[in-house]
């Protein structure tokens, strides 16, 4: 039987250890081990906040003022850090999680603004801007896995902007896996077990085939195909050809049981909660174990735009702090618990913020000016709040960054230079982001 120990947990271990003369050599030795483990892989989860997360009600909350709203603030694991009182068991991961306050970003449309956090860079001109994702699943993967691939979205709502969502310029073979997306009517409907199904369209045969039939099938495929193949040698039709290899890949995979949540005791299910993002962070664990370099996970709401509180702010906000705190500290704790949260790093972060002043409706409306993000786990030096806004809330008055210097930051975290090249459709090498790493936040 194996045994899971948390982070907290082994430094207590060894401490006592130490204390007890008894651990004067085999530590460096494992953590040695550890780092030398050929296998051993970072990954990166994108908890995405679709319609935008109001900062004053998560992550930088302003009780002393008549903008502050509703809540209380609660202490966190990290002196002097708070969050929200809706956010209590995240509160005790504060000690790994960097809170980003000063973000400008300038961008107040909902489509303009998915685009420019997702991508780094703002919707313009020709050149075709691959998402977060599918760069990172570039520079993580290593190419050759038949089984999952690199980039796979839970639960997405991509009406903002479809783009936002896309490999660009760097063609399909990046293009995410979408398990539950939210912008299709259904596709997360409970099962007979009360959860959302998160499942991957098509990923099993039809019933009414047999299995030799498949097998026929796709060796006819492959005959035609190459055929096509050895009198059209283009990069179209090559892509095509892996694209569907691998989704062949997928479905005769050992991997492919990733994707059956049925598998995880009850305990666990309850635990991360009965909403898709919570089962989605669920998801996202078990994806990391098995190597999957970049997963994000939507929390939105019906429709996919629950973050868009213009009415009834606060009671919306109680119900989905709730997801995701029971989401997201949980995901953190079963990485802690695995030995994966150190190289697991995770960024939470909507397409913008949302108003300080709070409209007739009960409600914040659109704000780029001075909002919140927040980075957690592998290489990030936790505990803190870098930046800093006004008593209002209304403008950034210490440590203003930008949509490139948060996606610069998490590429540094991650061991990939922000600044690593990429051949765009126009044939011209692009950076990843043009932003800043901020380096205070980086371990």
């Amino acid at each position: 039987m194996s045994v899971h120990l948390s982070r907290r947990t082994l430094l207590r271990s060894i401490l006592a250890s130490a204390a007890g003369g008894s651990a004067s050599g085999w530590f460096p030795r494992f953590a040695q081990a550890l780092a030398d483990n050929p296998q051993r892989r970072r990954h990166c989860v994108l908890l995405w906040m679709s319609g935008g997360p109001a900062q004053t009600d998560t992550f930088d909350l302003k009780p002393n003022h008549e903008n502050g709203g509703e809540f209380k603030e609660i202490e966190t694991q990290a002196p002097g850090l708070r969050f929200s009182e809706h956010l209590p068991k995240l509160a005790q991961y504060g000690d790994r999680m960097a809170v980003v306050r000063g973000l400008n970003t300038k961008e107040g449309d909902h489509g303009r603004g998915t685009y420019l956090m997702r991508t780094g860079h703002k919707p313009l001109g020709p050149i075709q801007y691959p998402s977060i994702g599918a760069s990172l699943a570039n520079q993580l993967g290593d190419g050759v896995r038949s089984g999952l691939p690199g980039y796979i979205s839970v639960g997405p709502f991509r009406a903002f902007n479809q783009d936002a969502f896309g490999p660009g310029f760097l063609g399909p073979q990046f293009s995410p896996l979408i398990v539950g997306a939210t912008d299709v009517p259904g596709a997360t409907a409970n099962g007979a077990d009360g959860y959302p199904r998160l499942r991957v369209k098509d990923l099993q045969p039809r019933e009414n085939i047999a299995a030799n039939r498949v097998q026929d099938r796709l060796a006819l495929w492959k005959d035609l195909g190459s055929e096509f193949l050895a009198a059209h040698q283009t990069g179209a039709a090559k892509t095509h050809r892996m694209v569907y290899e691998n989704a062949v890949g997928l479905m005769n995979s050992d991997d492919a049981a990733a994707f059956d949540l049925t598998q995880e005791a009850d305990e666990v299910r309850e635990a991360y909660g009965n909403s898709v993002f919570g089962q989605g962070c669920l998801l996202a664990r078990r994806l990391i174990e098995r190597g999957v370099p970049f997963i994000e996970v939507t929390l939105g709401a019906a429709g996919g735009v629950g973050w868009d509180t213009h009415a009834d702010n606060f009671n919306q906000i109680r119900q989905l702090s709730g997801n995701l705190d029971a989401g997201w500290a949980t995901l953190m704790k079963e990485l802690d618990e695995r030995g994966l949260l150190d190289s697991t790093t995770i960024l939470w972060m909507g397409e913008f913020g949302r108003t300080p002043r709070i409209n007739g409706n009960q409600g914040r409306d659109h704000f780029p000016n001075a909002w919140s993000c927040v980075l957690a786990g592998g290489g990030v030096a936790g505990g803190q709040a870098y930046g800093r806004t006004s008593e209002d809330g209304m403008t950034v008055v210490d440590g203003q960054v930008g949509a490139e210097d948060v996606l610069a930051t998490l590429c540094e975290a991650l061991g990939v230079r922000s600044d690593a090249q990429q051949t765009s459709n126009l044939g011209r090498p692009i950076s990843i982001t043009d932003g800043t790493p901020i380096k205070a936040i980086l371990a």
